[in-house]
């Protein structure tokens, strides 16, 4: 399952971004029955990708991160290449869609 690194303020998610070409932050909470039933699902689908570093974010516990990001429901996932958000999901996630974005995306970063 992929790795997932627990981002627990703005200044490591703004590093974490930075850090990695191709970042996903996971926003989530703990009371959030979806949240968990997404987060294991993506973690599965993600290590198809393995240019793809994963991040999660417990929206308690950084509240920044919904001005920031604009992010109005749990959970969201958000995928940045070089620090630019080009992905969004949020609430009810298709994994067959978004599978096949990520390939897409994937695809060209691993031609470089």
């Amino acid at each position: 399952m992929k790795k997932l690194e627990e981002l627990t303020s703005m200044n490591m998610i703004e590093d974490y971004l930075s850090n990695h070409e191709l970042s996903f932050l996971y926003v989530s909470r703990e009371d959030c029955g979806v949240c968990h039933a997404v987060l294991p699902k993506l973690r599965e689908l993600l290590d198809k990708f393995p240019l793809i570093h994963l991040g999660h974010i417990n929206a308690y516990d950084v509240e920044e991160v919904a001005a920031k990001f604009s992010i109005f429901t749990v959970p969201v996932l958000l995928l940045f290449i070089d620090g630019k958000e080009v992905l969004r999901e949020a609430r009810f996630v298709h994994f067959d869609e978004l599978e096949k974005r990520l390939e897409k995306i994937h695809k060209m970063y691993n031609q470089q």
